[in-house]
């Protein structure tokens, strides 16, 4: 079984197209990291001006003054380390970009002028304990990981959807005509579909928190999300935790995603005598949920955030709802992979041992 599996999985990855999605993903994840940690700015006063690394050390070198647990004295001393020295021409200081700090501290406690809008912590937080720190480059792998994941769950339905519909040759009909060749040759069909879809998954979180750690370092993650640039204060998860404990749940989110479409494209490709149009009709069921108009507010979506879509769109999950044992009801995503992939295993075995071999 061992040799049939791995036989199957040389012939998942020697097919070019596949070999195409995958290195293509991984070019687009080190393009946009990129990208991203050089369109970094940052201004202070007492430390200068950069972009990139540069920007990524100055806002490094600020968030260390004030990292810790958020007060209201290090919200009235952000305040006036960070007040507009000129005029701002009708425009408003709360949207007003210097640093990450500094815009952390003034989309939450600035007025119009920049000045205190006179809020305290717990006005804002609650009973919240905030630490802060430097988030922002962790936030942004965050944000871009979604892009990347979605990606590769179309890679993964590339990759599979001709499992079962394309057309076999040599071997294939030789084991099919055997015994137990179907029996075995379609449970390892099946076991190379779910590596492919654990190792694709695995290689790219792997690649895209090595090119975290080498841009941001490890700072941050340990920090809450709730403090962080202004332009993460609408849409984005509004619960107290981590940056370690979000792209805990990220990457958690794309195996159980990529499980999912597993689950359907094996059970679409054991139903479609065409490998075009198993590939169709996945990244159909796949993308079409995004397409219904019930958002995060909708008590469906605790239904429909279940679809392997909403794993990948993983900021629109994460924001449903904490439950009281402090875990987010992203959770439920692990049972909802294990049925998709269990249907679509138990059927497509089922499916392809009535193939009938010319």
């Amino acid at each position: 079984m061992k040799k049939l599996i791995l036989f199957e999985l040389r012939k998942v990855f020697s097919k070019r197209l596949a070999l195409i999605a995958l290195i293509g993903i991984i070019l687009f994840s080190a393009l946009l990291s990129f990208s991203t940690f050089q369109n970094k700015y940052a201004f202070d006063p007492n430390i200068g001006e950069g972009t990139g690394k540069t920007a990524v050390e100055i806002d490094k070198e600020i968030a260390a003054k004030y990292e810790g647990i958020l007060t209201d004295e290090k919200v009235q001393q952000m305040m006036s380390d960070f007040a507009p020295t000129s005029d701002l021409h009708g425009l408003s200081a709360i949207y007003v970009y210097q640093n990450a700090m500094q815009s952390a501290a003034f989309s939450r406690f600035s007025d119009k002028e920049g000045n205190w809008n006179g809020l305290s912590v717990s006005d804002v937080f609650g009973n919240e304990e905030i630490k802060i720190g430097y988030v922002d480059g962790w936030l942004s792998t965050s944000k871009n990981m979604v892009r990347f994941f979605i990606a590769l769950a179309l890679a993964v339905i590339i990759m599979l959807a001709p499992i079962f519909s394309g057309e076999y040759e040599g071997v294939d009909n030789i084991i099919l005509t055997s015994k137990y060749g179907k029996t075995k040759c379609t449970t390892a069909k099946v076991a190379a579909g779910i590596l492919t879809a654990i190792l694709t998954t695995a290689l790219v979180a792997a690649f895209n928190l090595l090119l975290a750690l080498i841009f941001y370092g490890t700072e941050g993650l340990d920090c809450s999300i709730l403090f962080a640039p202004s332009d993460y204060v609408e849409g984005f998860i509004s619960f107290n935790i981590t940056c370690g404990t979000l792209l805990k749940y990220q990457i958690l989110l794309a195996f159980t995603c990529t499980l999912s479409v597993t689950g359907i494209t094996l059970f679409l490709s054991a139903i479609s005598k065409n490998q075009i149009v198993a590939l169709v009709a996945a990244i159909a069921i796949f993308l079409f949920p995004v397409l219904l108009p019930i958002t995060e507010a909708n008590p469906l979506f605790r239904l429909v955030g279940l679809l392997p879509i909403y794993h990948a769109l993983a900021i629109s999950l994460l924001s449903v709802e904490q439950m009281s044992n402090g875990m987010l009801y992203a959770i439920w995503a692990i049972p909802a992979a294990l049925l998709f992939l269990g249907v679509g295993a138990g059927i497509s075995r089922r499916v392809f041992a009535k193939h009938q071999v010319s």
